[in-house]
């Protein structure tokens, strides 16, 4: 399996290449995801984690290959419109490419949360997974903390500290 990133900006871009090991990512602020994909994926595209929806799913619905699947986790892309939530505009291609999307939401799996934290650490200890995270401090600066999601301006998991 080839796994492909896309992430804003090339520091971003860097880490996922270099640090998670993906074999490359897209830079969707500095250039074309359709370009990045056709060169990335010149193949097309077999499975696609969606956090994002919009513009980005729909480029990648265009190079679905038959029998894709998509996993929807999040939209946040559409989270402060003040226009209703625009739906994939190429969902064709799901029909042309017999292709799956199918949404998967954590609550769902609540009753597996301690196997999955058990085996997640020994990930990070060993190596295999990697975090990072985007501290701010104080609650004095949650609302611009909450901005830094939508305008991609955190770096790794956004983390508000209160105290100590």
């Amino acid at each position: 399996c080839r796994a492909v990133g896309i992430a804003g900006g090339p520091d971003k871009c860097r880490w996922v290449v270099e640090e998670l090991g993906f074999d490359a990512c897209i830079d969707y602020k500095s250039g074309s995801v359709r370009d990045g994909l056709k060169q990335h994926c010149p193949d097309g595209v077999d499975i696609y984690f969606d956090n994002v929806g919009g513009e980005i799913l729909d480029t990648v619905l265009t190079r679905i290959n038959r029998k894709a699947r998509i996993v929807i986790c999040g939209a946040i892309s559409q989270y402060n419109n003040t226009t209703p939530v625009q739906g994939p505009k190429n969902y064709l291609s799901l029909l042309v490419n017999r292709a799956r999307m199918e949404g998967m939401v954590v609550f769902d799996y609540t009753d597996r949360y301690p196997l999955a934290v058990a085996e997640m650490a020994g990930y990070l200890k060993d190596g295999r997974m990697k975090s990072r995270e985007d501290v701010v401090h104080g609650l004095a600066n949650f609302p611009a903390a909450l901005l830094k999601l939508f305008s991609g301006a955190n770096f790794g998991k956004l983390v508000l500290q209160l105290g100590g």
